[in-house]
């Protein structure tokens, strides 16, 4: 039997050491102030706006076009798919270049999977639904901004859902994209139908749209899994769920480069964490 005992993702220094051992209390619900909150490291907090967050995390983002390993080494995250995307359109904003906005061609599907003839619900409604892992109806687009994938379209060459990339060329019916990371592979993406999950929204839509979104932020589930040197949270909304707090805090290699937005009345460092002990119950 082996056991892993380091952790990979910290640099090997005396403070990322102490670090580790905040993380697991983080993790375990330790340490936590009589209101369920946790305090952070103070050097943590970055300012008031959502400006500071982005200056502090994307510094310069609105000169010029951006070396790959810029958008590898950064991320935003934040709790809800709606602050992510607000925040995706906010750095969107600042970046260079012109904007085209690709809409996407929403339909009701039967239970074969044919779209009907007719629209029983208003297109602007449709339009306006959301899920995980379903693309935006309105598509807001820049050439040289990162995306990400939703979908396992090649996994053998490196397409698959998670996989971040940035945007080279937009046309009208394929985009091309670099892989960020590896060797730098051009592929070509095409339109599609996507469904979203059962039980993620009440009615059989399907959306005919690229399967990306832009990657300038993500939410802290969807993080998990990777590693980068600067993360920026957007905690003005608090955690909610068992240990999203620790993978947020986790996901970066040092407590040096974490930047945190807190709510506006919050004048401290103090966030609410979530953790069910019985879940860790008997794990020593």
């Amino acid at each position: 039997m082996f056991f892993l005992k380091q952790n990979m993702c910290l640099d090997d220094t005396p403070e990322s050491d102490l670090f580790a051992k905040y993380l697991l209390e983080v993790g375990a619900g330790k340490n936590s102030n009589p209101d369920g909150t946790v305090t952070l490291y103070p050097s943590m907090r970055c300012g008031d706006t959502v400006d500071s967050l982005i200056d502090a995390i994307y510094p310069g983002i609105a000169q010029g076009e951006k070396p790959d390993v810029y958008f590898k080494d950064r991320t935003l995250l934040s709790c809800k798919n709606d602050d992510v995307d607000d925040l995706n359109m906010d750095i969107l904003t600042k970046f260079p270049g012109e904007e085209k906005v690709l809409r996407s061609a929403d339909s009701i599907v039967t239970d074969r999977g044919v779209a009907i003839d007719y629209q029983p619900y208003p297109v602007e409604y449709l339009n306006s639904l959301n899920a995980s892992g379903l693309p935006l109806a309105r598509l807001a687009l820049k050439p040289g901004c990162p995306l990400m994938l939703l979908r396992n379209l090649d996994p053998s060459n490196g397409l698959c859902n998670g996989t971040h990339m940035i945007l080279l060329r937009i046309k009208p019916h394929v985009l091309e994209y670099r892989i960020l990371g590896g060797d730098g592979k051009t592929v070509f993406i095409p339109r599609m139908s996507i469904e979203p999950s059962e039980g993620d929204i009440h009615i059989p839509l399907s959306r005919r749209q690229f399967p990306v979104r832009l990657a300038f932020a993500m939410t802290i589930n969807k993080s998990q899994g990777q590693s980068v040197q600067n993360v920026g949270l957007d905690l003005r909304t608090s955690v909610f769920s068992h240990g999203q707090l620790y993978v947020a805090l986790s996901r970066c290699t040092s407590a040096s480069r974490i930047k945190v937005l807190f709510p506006e009345k919050e004048k401290g460092t103090n966030t609410p964490n979530i953790v069910w002990e019985q879940i860790l119950a008997g794990i020593t």
